[in-house]
């Protein structure tokens, strides 16, 4: 049997910062666990502009299609701002995800205990927090067409079109309910059917798909609007919520920050099975390139290595290996260790992303 395949694609900004701290989790697996992958690597976002004057070149897409996993660390900077929109480092990230046909985006918005603290809302409203957002991800106004910015009468007017089709309602409803059956067997499903035909259409579909197939499960209906005040209200009457791409986009951000940090925020973006088996899958922390502290050493790496045990655990079927990872960054936050996004009091001291890095192997070691 071969290795596994990984692409890693570091990115901008601090995206290879944090990838660097990755590999060090590849690489003790591979000498502490036995679990070994066959890691390359390649450019995406303004570091392939840079090299190809794309944001990604057709070489490195072909082999996304082709490994087991993708692990993304961020794209974009000022640099690129004023490049056309065709070729901005997002546009890289969006051809990954539309390509790949990775329509299910799992968000996870999960309260360390030594972090409870640490988030804006109170402890006991935060404390214990563990919910999951999937967000349908290929679809929905970012992809609708027609889109674009064009010229009626004497003035300009931008389109951007909300278009969802059943089926792909009935696939990411699919992948909620599956997911719920795993964890607290709950889904809420958020949109704006009091206001949006697509939102109409979105709740009858998964309603229907709930009542065939997953009347096991507990489903409620919220509008996104309610649900994002819910979030920040009430957090833990929640445990998947599933909505659109547009929707979703915006409450995993406002459930990020519940945790804390977007430092904190891990994700999966997952497509259909492979013929191996697998799903067609690329994993990236929630957080941006974060131009501001690029090349300091303040990155927070534990987004991008949590990102690292989702994949572990919904492409390798690893999940013993995966709550591994997540068990040492909680007893290194256990410790008091803390970059710099992380501190809550003046005088403490940071440590660096290097020194978390480094931290979280030492606590797998103690795992053993």
């Amino acid at each position: 049997m071969s290795n596994p395949s990984l692409l890693i694609l570091p990115g901008d900004g601090i995206g290879p910062e944090v990838m660097t701290e990755v590999v060090k989790i590849i690489d003790w697996f591979g000498a502490k666990r036995g679990i070994t992958f066959d890691v390359s690597t390649d450019l995406v976002g303004g570091a392939a502009y840079d090299k190809h004057g794309v944001p990604l070149h057709d070489d490195t897409m072909a082999k996304a299609q082709e490994a087991d996993a993708v692990l993304l660390g961020a794209v974009g900077g000022p640099a690129y701002d004023n490049l056309d929109f065709s070729v901005k480092p997002e546009r890289g990230l969006l051809r990954l995800r539309k390509e790949m046909d990775l329509f299910a985006n799992l968000r996870p918005a999960q309260c360390f205990d030594a972090l409870a603290d640490f988030s804006s809302l109170k402890k006991d409203i935060v404390a214990g927090l563990d919910i999951m957002i999937v967000r349908e991800l290929t679809s929905g106004v970012y992809f609708g067409e027609p889109r674009g910015i064009f010229k009626e009468g004497n003035e300009r007017v931008g389109i951007n079109t909300q278009r969802y089709t059943e089926s792909e309602i009935d696939r990411i409803a699919r992948a909620a309910f599956e997911l719920a059956r795993k964890r607290g067997n709950k889904v809420c499903s958020m949109e704006k059917a009091n206001v949006m035909e697509s939102g109409i259409l979105w709740r009858e579909v998964v309603q229907k798909v709930h009542d065939e197939d997953y009347a096991d499960v507990e489903l409620s209906h919220m509008y996104a609007d309610n649900g994002a005040m819910q979030l920040v209200r009430a957090p833990k009457q929640f445990d998947v919520i599933v909505t659109d791409n547009l929707f979703g986009d915006i409450l995993s951000d406002c459930a990020a920050m519940l945790t804390g940090s977007l430092g904190m925020l891990p994700s999966a973006s997952l497509g259909a099975p492979m013929a191996n088996g697998r799903p067609k899958a690329m994993y990236e922390p929630v957080h941006g390139s974060a131009p501001d502290i690029t090349g300091q050493g303040k990155a927070n790496p534990i987004a991008c290595i949590l990102s690292f045990a989702m994949a572990l655990r919904y492409s390798f079927d690893m999940g013993d290996e995966a709550t591994r990872v997540e068990k040492a960054v909680e007893k290194v936050l256990a410790d008091g260790l803390r970059t710099a996004d992380l501190l809550g009091n003046e005088g403490e001291t940071p440590i660096s992303t290097t020194e978390m890095g480094d931290a979280i192997v030492i606590a797998l070691d103690a795992s053993l």
